[in-house]
């Protein structure tokens, strides 16, 4: 009764006293607070996923859980599979039942984030599962998304170059698409290591259809899916490839132009992308892999598979791992990457949870440490 009491005080005197909410538990009860969490958009795959992940999260207390259509259902019906939240009841997304949390993860349509965001308070660590704060161009923005650029946040993708230290103590976090982590961490070592030609990009993808969302769509119902594979966003049509482009000309130092060309798969999760460039002339084999162990040897989610291996996507499938391999063609002078990585997990709420950890100063793998699935 007291901590609730204490709770209600804290939150009607505002952000004046929101920095001290910590250290009062502290020295009233002996132990730290756990931190309280909002999730919207909880009745989609990547609002389920980011559930998923903070039920298993010791730092974490899960607040008001959101939706907008399904307001009002029990989440048990909607993600059977969360038992442990089964019987929680889905809030109308509004930014009153938002506030009041230490962090809000907003898992929204593209283009719905940036209005409630706006209102949240600046105190709150807000992460963006939706692509409304990703982008630094307005007319990249605005040529893809056909609305008006909301601005861009500090990018929760922390194997880049540099991004760890944007991520500490960030209040706002964009959380990248799934197709530009695997591309990005495909190829980011060969640009920020000036190995790679920027202006000859190729990158092919194959996506689950959970990507797609959980609306229903004709091309995306079981009797179009099994057993076969098709491409759309063919030609540069693709939402993610202008932030493609930013991410690799961000670690090159100079504009890298992608052909990105997406395929669906025949599958509920994952995503094995194949990225190819022009090497730098004198850029040898031991050159390429050397750079890639470099950047991964020592992270905890991203995989250099030893020499022969190559990856698959049951192999990461749930996880918020990412394995990839590569080789060198010397007849046409190109690097090959393949990367595979679950667009849910790591795609998606797994780099929300990874970078919202960092934002805290919590170990980064902090509810994290879920291997893959076999068979």
């Amino acid at each position: 009764m007291a901590v609730s009491l204490l709770s209600v005080f804290i939150m009607q005197s505002g952000q004046a006293v929101h920095k001290y909410r910590d250290m009062c538990i502290l020295l009233l009860y002996g132990h730290s607070m756990t931190i309280s969490v909002a999730v919207s958009g909880a009745s989609g795959y990547a609002g389920g996923e980011v559930l998923r992940l903070l039920a298993a999260h010791p730092d974490v207390t899960i607040g008001a859980i959101t939706a907008h259509s399904n307001a009002g259902s029990r989440l048990g019906e909607l993600q059977p599979h969360l038992h442990g939240l089964a019987s929680r009841i889905l809030e109308d997304t509004t930014v009153e039942n938002l506030a009041g949390h230490d962090v809000v993860f907003l898992a929204l349509p593209h283009g719905a984030s940036a209005e409630i965001a706006a209102k949240l308070p600046e105190g709150t660590v807000v992460i963006d599962a939706g692509a409304d704060h990703r982008l630094e161009d307005p007319a990249a923005w605005e040529k893809f998304y056909a609305s008006t650029h909301a601005g861009s946040w500090p990018y929760g993708l922390p194997e880049l170059p540099g991004q760890r230290e944007a991520l500490k103590g960030a209040k706002r976090i964009a959380v990248p698409g799934c197709y530009p982590t695997s591309a990005l961490l495909a190829l980011a070592p060969g640009f920020s290591n000036n190995l790679l030609q920027p202006d000859d990009v190729v990158i092919v993808a194959a996506s689950g259809t959970s990507g797609a969302g959980k609306a229903a769509k004709v091309n995306l119902i079981g009797s179009e899916v099994m057993g076969s594979m098709s491409p759309y966003g063919v030609g540069g049509g693709h939402r993610h490839t202008p932030e493609i482009e930013q991410g690799l000309s961000k670690a090159a130092g100079e504009a890298v132009t992608v052909s990105f060309t997406p395929t669906l798969a025949p599958m509920s999760r994952g995503i094995l992308t194949t990225a190819t460039a022009k090497v730098r002339p004198g850029v040898t084999a031991e050159d390429l892999r050397g750079a890639w162990a470099d950047a991964y040897d020592d992270e905890p989610f991203v995989h250099l598979l030893p020499q022969g291996q190559w990856p698959s996507t049951k192999s990461v499938v749930g996880s918020n791992h990412a394995a990839m391999q590569l080789a060198f063609d010397e007849h046409t002078g190109r690097v090959i990457i393949t990367c595979a990585l679950d667009n849910l997990t790591k795609g998606t709420a797994g780099g929300a949870v990874q970078s919202m950890n960092i934002a805290l100063g919590l170990a980064e793998t902090a509810g994290l440490n879920l291997q893959g699935v076999a068979p």
